[in-house]
């Protein structure tokens, strides 16, 4: 037996147990704590409950839906889901007028709908609480540079009004402009941009505007600035949005789900790790052991990357599962093939790997290219599903082809039995 080979094995299986325990049940590891991944990853909207609504645009008469005011819809709700206290919405276009919107955690759908479905209320107010302009009167609103007489530039909201707007706006900026200016902010100087009853900029009149064009300065960077000028533009948007599809989802329909589907797939995981290591015996034990290191990585990166798992994206993992195996039946198939040729332990396994790794190459791209495809062309649930399979499919490449070889080469080098057989021969 070689003692130094049998010690990094044993240390590698240990690593492998207390990670998998660590995950599984917490752990603490002197000032840090590590959660276990349960309660570390988050849930769809059909683990954790809560609304589905697909809003359609409706414009008024003689006017089209752009991708303009989609853009806009979508900022003006995503602000108003926040108001909700909502923990990772999903807004997104779906189509050339519809909005899809996943509100995981909310159990008033009608409540939500008609927060979210309402049309935006932006209003200007002076120092005195008084509405001076209204979301209609701004025509264009957009972040931009402006340069300083020193040559320094900075990012600030361009602002375009109508001639209503502009003759308000001209009233109010030269009454204010009589009130004396001292140092710092000077709250009854200020102009209020109030949008769905809540204040997102409040900024300082310097200047008696006349041509209803007015800027906002004062933002950190030109991200900042672009998130204002859509909310500002958000608030002008002259369309209704109506819910065309509703479905309500229960909390506990989805928790029993996502424990059934737990428990199938630990049932079906050591299913699977005791036809590995009947039918290939040594083999079986490595490519056993690489399948918890697969699953540890697959429950790690989907937390790293704050995936939201769905009951489909379970569904991918298990399917990856089972296709992780599928790499190492090929490799334990060729490796059988060289050692029945008469070739000794080390050489068969060099040339089984090498043999088979073309075909486990073709077989994930092409499984790769359809969820693609999925991802491009779905939406929601079938998204999940094909970032799961996606992520379960490099998983299991790098596992059968890097870590089943690695512990493989070590149980050799143990030296503990040169018997073929137990190598599936």
């Amino acid at each position: 037996m070689n003692l130094k080979r049998t010690v990094i094995f044993i240390a590698v299986v240990l690593i492998i147990g207390l990670s998998a325990y660590a995950l599984s049940f917490g752990a603490n590891i002197g000032d840090y704590e590590v959660v276990p991944v349960r309660d570390a990853i988050k849930y769809g909207l059909d683990l954790r409950g809560g609304v589905y609504v697909v809003l359609e645009a409706r414009p008024d008469e003689g006017e089209a839906v752009t991708g303009d005011m989609l853009d806009r819809a979508v900022a003006t709700i995503r602000n108003r889901v926040d108001t909700l206290g909502v923990s990772e919405p999903v807004i997104v276009k779906q189509g050339e007028n519809r909005i899809r919107v996943e509100l995981p955690d909310v159990a008033d759908s009608e409540k939500a709908i008609e927060m979210i479905g309402k049309t935006a209320q932006l209003k200007f107010l002076d120092p005195d609480g008084k509405e001076v302009l209204t979301g209609q009167n701004v025509r264009n609103a957009e972040a931009v540079y402006q340069t300083e007489a020193s040559g320094l530039k900075r990012p600030v909201v361009s602002l375009e009004l109508d001639s209503e707007g502009a003759n308000s706006f001209a009233d109010v900026t030269g009454r204010i402009m009589e009130i004396p200016d001292v140092p710092g902010y000077q709250p009854e100087r200020a102009i209020s941009i109030v949008l769905d009853e809540e204040v997102i900029s409040a900024p300082e009149v310097m200047a008696h505007i006349t041509d209803g064009k007015a800027v906002i300065d004062g933002m950190p960077d030109i991200e900042a600035a672009a998130e204002l000028a859509t909310l500002i533009k958000a608030g002008a948007l002259p369309v209704d949005l109506e819910a065309v599809e509703i479905r309500t989802v229960g909390p506990t329909l989805g928790a029993n789900s996502l424990e059934r589907s737990v428990r199938a797939g630990f049932i079906g995981i050591l299913l699977v790790m005791a036809f590995m290591v009947l039918y290939y015996r040594i083999p079986g034990l490595a490519a056993s052991l690489a399948l918890v290191v697969y699953i540890i990585i697959v429950l790690l990166v989907l937390v790293s990357i704050n995936a939201a798992l769905t009951l489909p994206g379970v569904a991918g993992i298990l399917l990856s599962i089972g296709m992780a195996v599928d790499a190492n039946v090929i490799i334990f198939e060729r490796l059988k093939e060289e050692l029945r040729n008469g070739k000794s332990l080390r050489p068969a396994i060099d040339a089984g790997f090498k043999r088979a790794f073309t075909t486990i190459l073709d077989s994930n791209v092409t499984t790769l290219i359809a969820a693609a495809v999925l991802f491009y062309l779905g939406a929601g649930p079938i998204q999940g599903f094909a970032v799961t399979l996606s992520i379960g499919i490099i998983t299991s490449m790098f596992t059968a082809i890097v870590i089943t070889r690695l512990l493989l080469k070590l149980m050799v080098g143990m030296n503990i039995t040169r018997n073929t057989k137990l190598y599936g021969a």
